[in-house]
């Protein structure tokens, strides 16, 4: 039984795009906008995400956007570990093998820290940086609400999402 699914009074978010896209982005957990509309990365943050993919040339549409949890937390917090391991024992690893991608992309450290299992990642030194895992090619950068917070990090983002793009078009 999922922790947040039990304590959750919006909906479940389990994520939105092409079932078929080489690129696969998760965040951390819905937030306020997520929760009333079922669909990820629509507030403030998925609008800033949306703006910055257009500009480097990636469709939204072409990927597959989720979160390590598909409910909201309470107050908005960071998801525990037994309710990001829960979700994605029940969900996200099922989602990854249905979607195939051949790219994930971590939107944040807590995306990145929970997927790869490595509390030592820093988003601040180590976005950008390609890591492998199994048979995908892992890119970490910045959570959108970050930008939003530290708009002088916007072309760092930008450039990791350029580096995306490089790799989706090199991918077969």
């Amino acid at each position: 039984m999922c922790p947040l699914g039990t304590t959750r009074k919006g909906k479940v978010v389990f994520g939105s795009g092409n079932p078929d896209a080489k690129v696969l982005f998760i965040g951390e957990a819905p937030g306020r906008d997520e929760d009333i509309q079922g669909k990820p990365f629509v507030g403030r943050s998925g609008q800033l995400l949306t703006k910055c993919l257009e500009a480097v040339g990636i469709e939204r549409d072409n990927a597959y956007i989720t979160n390590i949890v598909k409910c909201r937390p309470p107050e908005n917090r960071m998801p525990a570990p037994n309710e990001a391991s829960t979700c994605m024992g029940l969900f996200l690893f099922k989602q990854i093998k249905i979607i195939q991608p051949k790219i994930i992309c971590t939107l944040g450290s807590c995306a990145f820290n929970y997927f790869m299992n490595n509390a030592e990642f820093k988003i601040t030194q180590q976005h950008g940086k390609i890591v492998k895992k199994e048979n995908l090619i892992i890119l970490p950068t910045f959570h959108p609400a970050y930008i939003l917070r530290n708009k002088n990090k916007l072309h760092e983002f930008v450039s990791d999402l350029e580096k995306l793009q490089e790799l989706i078009s090199n991918t077969k």
